[in-house]
């Protein structure tokens, strides 16, 4: 008999290194949850940054805003795929995670440089003659100005989607026809280079990092231990202490609150980078605690060590390529159809589809072969399972794009009268919820248990499906009761976050306890890999969704807030609809899927 990574029983740790120590579970639980708090720390520090940055920093549309944000995501779950099976066959997981440490530090470093060259400079370009673009104001008081003919003009946007010049004395001097006003940004090569290169080296050095951290979680518990789920959930709120304090320093930094701006994006992103560096120095002089556990697979060769770290680098340039052209993406004409639209897609946007639609079938095929009856059913339902996972995560993941923008536009940030939060802390709640919930949810699924009564996996994704479609309701109620200026008020998106959060908890440590416990032991490094592959997919989805979404804006800033609300109302209406009929789907499909998986809970 072998373990995941093909070793002997005998080389695995002796059962007295797996006893309960730590909130009754493994010792070594606690060093993986603070390395893990302490990456998170700076992704989602990062993350919080990223949109707003990309919108009001390098002043990209919203399309093209969200498609970068979306893209980017993908990459960081669709490397995984490739970074759990090098572990697997060769690094083992504990070098895997550190080398994507490294890179991952290196990338948000590079991030900080592409913030020092200054923003892009506004300009809008009127029936194809271009104008030059002043902003003043700060926050809510922000105005567009364009010089034309010796005056300043006010930008205003209409809701037929025309475009108004305004006098000083709020007079229209001139009327824009609907497509003939297009704002854009001019950019430096160099900075936009060091910016692309920054995201490369975060993608790939996950790819690295997140599944294999995962899968030494799933090697502290013995086959058939209950605890898994609880050790998962435990180990995912370390997740949300790191991202709760970087989602609210990070943007601090950046940008500011109230009337203090901040030190610049590069602090924001700095931080980030020594966050990643403590996760670390966390994991590499770990003392011993994780001796026996990720090592590397006893078939194979250190000598290719060398080979795989070159490799990695070299993916550079090849992530570099898919991002610019993606930047270069423009949508298709309405009526192109399905195939048509799939065939204009960018190079990424292919790929996010091709390797998803191969990879179920394909690792289904080879179950068939290579597994026996009991193993190739069980991995049918993690494919079901992993398939209703892309829906989830589509929608839950418009927090960082169409959520943060909704927050920037249409919020109104005051805390209780006291003070202002910025639209990159919104993102704090999420984290703040699933640091208070985790425990409860814990104590709750270990009573259930122990009763008998606790729901199976595929009960807890529907559940969560509908529970992430509920949110977006809750937040489109909300905006029936938008004030004179179009904005909500905080805590109607404070509470989609906490049904958001609840949701999440319902799938997400789940989810990751189910890939290790219905996964043909010797490919669960894969399994993981393709866990988050369903992930990125589901990404690549939220940035088409958000984009959907998009807005006219001008120097980063959108000319009629009204317009902007209701389209955000329009898409959270559908989104919601749509999420909540497919978990009552996937709520009637549990009792087969039980059957399938022998017993697995």
């Amino acid at each position: 008999m072998t373990d995941s990574f093909g070793q002997a029983d005998a080389a695995l740790p002796a059962q007295g290194s797996r006893d309960a120590s730590w909130f009754g579970h493994p010792r070594q639980l606690a060093r993986l949850f603070t390395t893990e708090a302490m990456e998170r720390f700076g992704y989602y520090g990062m993350r919080a940054l990223l949109t707003l940055y990309l919108a009001q920093h390098f002043l990209f549309s919203d399309t093209t805003t969200t498609g970068i944000y979306g893209g980017f995501t993908a990459l960081v779950y669709l490397t995984p795929l490739i970074g759990g099976l090098m572990a697997d066959r060769f690094l083992g997981s504990k070098r895997s995670v550190k080398f994507g440490a490294i890179l991952m530090s290196l990338g948000y470093v590079v991030l900080c440089l592409s913030s020092t060259g200054g923003a892009a400079k506004p300009f809008a370009l009127i029936e194809g003659q271009r104008y030059e673009v002043t902003v003043s104001g700060i926050g809510d008081a922000r105005k567009q100005y364009v010089a034309d003919q010796g005056a300043s003009l006010q930008i205003k946007g209409n809701e037929d989607k025309s475009v108004s010049l305004l006098r000083a004395d709020g007079s229209e001097a001139r009327h824009i026809a609907p497509g003939k006003f297009e704002a854009g940004g001019e950019r430096s090569a160099l900075y936009t280079f060091f910016l692309i290169c920054g995201l490369a080296l975060v993608t790939i050095g996950n790819g690295f990092f997140k599944p294999n951290i995962s899968t030494i979680v799933g090697e502290l518990y013995e086959q058939g231990d209950r605890r898994r789920d609880a050790g998962f959930t435990i180990f995912y709120m370390g997740i949300n202490v790191g991202s709760l304090f970087s989602q609210i320093l990070c943007p601090l930094l950046a940008v500011g609150m109230g009337s203090w701006g901040g030190l610049g994006w590069w602090a924001g992103f700095a931080l980030a980078a020594a966050g990643m560096a403590v996760s670390w120095v966390l994991f590499h002089f770990d003392g011993g605690k994780l001796d026996g556990f990720g090592e590397r697979p006893a078939h194979a060769d250190s000598g290719k060590d060398i080979l795989i770290y070159i490799g990695a680098i070299v993916m550079i340039p090849l992530v570099y390529l898919l991002f610019a052209n993606l930047m270069a993406y423009v949508k298709p004409e309405p009526g192109s159809g399905l195939i048509g639209y799939i065939a204009t897609l960018p190079i990424m946007g292919k790929i996010m589809f091709g390797t998803f639609v191969l990879a179920v079938p394909g690792i289904l095929a080879w179950s068939f072969f290579n597994g026996d009856r009991r193993e190739f059913q069980m991995m049918v339902a993690a494919m079901v399972l992993i398939t209703f996972n892309t829906v989830f995560w589509s929608l839950f993941e418009q927090a960082g794009s169409s959520l943060t923008l909704f927050a920037d536009r249409n919020t109104d940030m005051s805390v209780f009268g006291l003070f202002s939060i910025t639209a990159g802390q919104t993102q704090f709640f999420n984290a703040f919820f699933i640091v208070a919930l985790a425990p409860l949810f814990s104590v709750m699924w270990g009573a259930l248990a122990r009763r008998g009564l606790e729901p199976g996996i595929p009960v807890k994704f529907g559940v969560a499906l509908i529970g992430v479609g509920t949110g977006f309701l809750f937040l489109v109620w909300g905006s029936q009761f938008a004030d004179a200026q179009f904005k909500v008020g905080l805590w109607w998106l404070a509470g989609l976050y906490l049904i958001h959060s609840m949701a999440e908890l319902c799938i997400s440590p789940v989810g990751l306890s189910m890939i290790t416990k219905l996964s043909i032991p010797r490919i669960v490094g894969l399994m993981m890999g393709t866990w988050f592959l369903s992930i990125a997919f589901a990404q690549y989805v939220a940035g088409i969704i958000a984009g959907n979404a998009s807005v006219e804006t001008v120097g980063g800033e959108v000319t009629n807030l009204k317009v902007s609300l209701d389209t955000y109302v329009s898409t959270f209406t559908t989104i919601s609809l749509w999420s909540m009929a497919i978990g009552v789907v996937l709520l009637v499909l549990s009792v087969p899927l039980k059957r399938l998986m022998h017993g697995v809970k």
